[in-house]
């Protein structure tokens, strides 16, 4: 594992505000490519060779996620773009598993305060669930920013941007282990 590479991922849609717990990334895949491809970053030395990384248009694995100090995650993929709808259908899903009040930070994205989102405010809100939203340009208050920091700065391997399924099934597999095999230490809140 070669951990000074690092891997740059294009966020899904680019935000001026760049705080958002329910953080849309777009992972796209990589496959090995001929050295000739001079436009292509180096990425490192896997296993002796060179490897030029290349985006597979198409592939797209868009990631959802909301996590805790104590690092319960609660995640959901999709193939497709994350309308409105799929967030509402997410906090509707946790909404109704809440065993005590939630507040759940969001950025102001469009899909955070769309009319879908705010005409359910008031039932989530009588099931223990509130949303605030955080001011712009406060990503150090996000802590989804750090969720996603460590799975594209740690958690991932070299060898698993080699092919779209190969990425996509360890991004599902470091997912499923937050809070069991995969621990981030969050400073204390004060």
């Amino acid at each position: 594992m070669l951990s000074s590479t690092r891997f740059v991922m294009k966020p899904l849609v680019c935000w001026k505000r760049k705080v958002r717990p329910v953080l849309l990334t777009s992972f796209t895949a990589m496959s090995p490519a001929s050295a000739k491809k001079a436009m292509c970053p180096m990425v490192g030395n896997l296993k002796t060779s060179r490897y030029i990384l290349r985006p597979q248009k198409g592939q797209r694995l868009n990631c959802f996620g909301l996590i805790s100090r104590q690092n319960q995650l609660h995640y959901a993929t999709s193939s497709g773009p994350i309308p409105s709808a799929f967030v509402v259908n997410q906090l509707e899903e946790l909404s109704w598993r809440l065993a005590k009040p939630t507040v759940i930070v969001l950025d102001n994205a469009r899909i955070h305060t769309d009319d879908k989102v705010r005409q359910r405010l008031k039932d989530w809100r009588q099931r223990g669930l509130s949303l605030f939203n955080l001011p712009p340009y406060s990503p150090q208050l996000n802590l989804a920013e750090r969720l996603w920091k460590e799975l594209k700065a740690r958690w991932l391997r070299p060898e698993d941007y080699q092919t779209s399924n190969t990425l996509f099934y360890a991004v599902w597999l470091a997912l499923a282990a937050v809070g069991q095999e995969l621990f981030i230490r969050f400073s204390e809140f004060k």
